[in-house]
């Protein structure tokens, strides 16, 4: 009894850093506070070298980078069955200690974008205990059939072993804060695979040929969750390949995490923490909000490749509007030199004790539909006592100089008649939000943050301001404002 006492004294008593990072009311904990990942994902080759990647960090730390996610790839730790190599991973986490950044590891398993390119060469060559798919016309593919006992047991342990591996060389440090298992899974080029197991198994199937895919790959990624959260309890997710509008199951990744299966992942896979969106379309806010539910940690590995004009905007959305943790665009180490994304993240890096401690915050960003349409139309929102009117049209630009759809924004209200507004491209008006009397513009300054305090720039209350008719930020670059709004009249 005495010295189960002492270990909950202990466990109480425990410094925050040594808290394994985990979610609490759908926020990202690590080392004992939130965290909002400013990220990007290599690109799927990238993390096999060392020397081809060393070059790239300091470029991706100048972006004002502080997660990068990484692929670990199945066929490099597991060369020969039973024998581990995790020395592609060490060096992953050494370099990336190097540059003071977090990691995110992809695990690329038995299936990498549907298919089984990244499994070992003793998986590849035995197909009799490790059985491939076949299409409707019974030609083999290069995947792995989900009915496959020994691949599932295979990954499972890899899987376990990688993690078992994380909890030696990195559970006091948490350099890795989560792991992705399998990547963008879904079957191709049919609504489900076929073959003697796969076809005996939906003849008992009661329901659709999509959900019956999406039964059985959430089953099978549970087999792996379950097995690496027994060795470390880091947290998990999986993410989905979205389709184009009209396409039926087949012709995007069948069964994958997609919004419209969320019930039948969280249920046949209760050891994932979430689901996410990988967003390569136009319609960035419209896909985004399908994952936006409550016990749900909202999360974007993928936001389109690196150097995409919209990644500003889009992120200022998720996370200020849909409550993201973290934002991604992929094959971030081709990033652009100059690219907006960088002086965003800057932003953000300074804004995020105040985006966490906020009382409310909303955010902003012109809606595109996936044909390229976008609607410019100004958005209001109520935080506090006033209401708020964004315009993503700059009045002091030309319009043939300025892309409205480039445009977005932050609003946090600290409190009181006190807000902060962040992003580029836009102007913002206040009135109160009961409609007695007018607003006016007390104090707006700019400036930045520095070791988490408010150091003000230049008093704007002339005509940066409109004398006093809006708050603006120019488009061109991103930057923090802080407001504070009186009442007259």
């Amino acid at each position: 009894m005495l010295r189960w006492l002492l270990s909950l004294v202990l466990l109480a008593a425990s410094p925050a850093a040594a808290q394994i990072p985990h979610f609490k009311d759908d926020r990202l904990i690590v080392d004992g506070k939130p965290f909002l990942i400013l990220g990007g994902e290599l690109g799927n080759s990238s993390a096999s070298n060392r020397e081809w990647l060393r070059p790239k960090w300091q470029r991706m730390k100048d972006a004002h980078l502080n997660t990068v996610l990484a692929p670990v790839n199945w066929e490099l730790i597991e060369p020969e069955e039973g024998r581990f190599d995790f020395s592609s991973v060490d060096w992953l986490i050494e370099d990336a200690r190097a540059h003071d950044m977090r990691l995110v590891l992809l695990w690329f398993g038995a299936w990498k974008n549907s298919m089984s390119t990244y499994t070992p060469a003793w998986v590849k060559r035995d197909r009799k205990r490790f059985p491939s798919t076949v299409d409707a016309d019974g030609k083999a593919q290069e995947i792995l059939s989900v009915f496959g006992a020994a691949t599932r047991e295979s990954d499972a342990r890899a899987f376990g072993a990688l993690m078992r591996h994380l909890k030696q060389v990195d559970g006091d440090r948490h350099t890795v804060i989560m792991v992705q298992v399998e990547n963008e899974i879904g079957f191709l080029s049919t609504a489900r695979e076929h073959g003697a197991a796969a076809d005996a198994a939906f003849a008992k199937w009661k329901g659709g040929e999509e959900e019956f895919t999406a039964h059985h790959y959430a089953r099978f990624v549970e087999a792996l969750a379950a097995a690496g959260k027994r060795e470390y309890a880091l947290p998990l997710f999986v993410n989905g390949a979205q389709g184009r509008p009209g396409k039926k199951p087949g012709e995007y990744p069948s069964g994958g995490p997609l919004a419209h299966l969320m019930q039948i992942w969280r249920k046949q896979a209760p050891s994932i923490d979430f689901i996410a969106p990988d967003i390569y379309f136009p319609n960035f806010a419209e896909i985004a909000r399908g994952y936006q539910t409550k016990g749900n940690p909202f999360f974007i590995p993928e936001a389109n490749n690196a150097g995409d004009k919209r990644a500003a905007a889009n992120a200022l959305h998720a996370i200020g509007a849909l409550g993201a943790f973290g934002f991604s665009p992929f094959s971030i180490e081709n990033l652009p030199e100059g690219d907006m994304l960088g002086s965003l993240y800057a932003v953000l890096d300074g804004l995020t004790p105040s985006l966490f401690a906020a009382k409310g915050k909303a955010g902003f960003a012109t809606p595109v539909t996936f044909d390229n349409i976008v609607d410019e139309a100004p958005q209001a929102s109520v935080l506090g006592a006033y209401r708020f009117t964004v315009n993503f049209i700059d009045p002091w630009t030309a319009k043939d100089k300025q892309v409205p759809a480039e445009h977005g924004g932050i609003l946090l209200w600290i409190g009181g008649d006190d807000y902060l507004v962040a992003g580029g491209g836009i102007t913002v008006t206040v009135e109160p939000a009961d409609g007695k009397g007018k607003a006016g513009l007390e104090l707006v300054e700019e400036g930045s943050f520095v070791d988490g305090r408010w150091v003000p720039g230049r008093r704007l209350n002339g005509d940066q301001t409109h004398q006093g008719r809006h708050i603006r930020l120019p488009p061109g670059s991103h930057s923090v404002q802080r407001v504070r709004i009186y009442r007259y009249g």
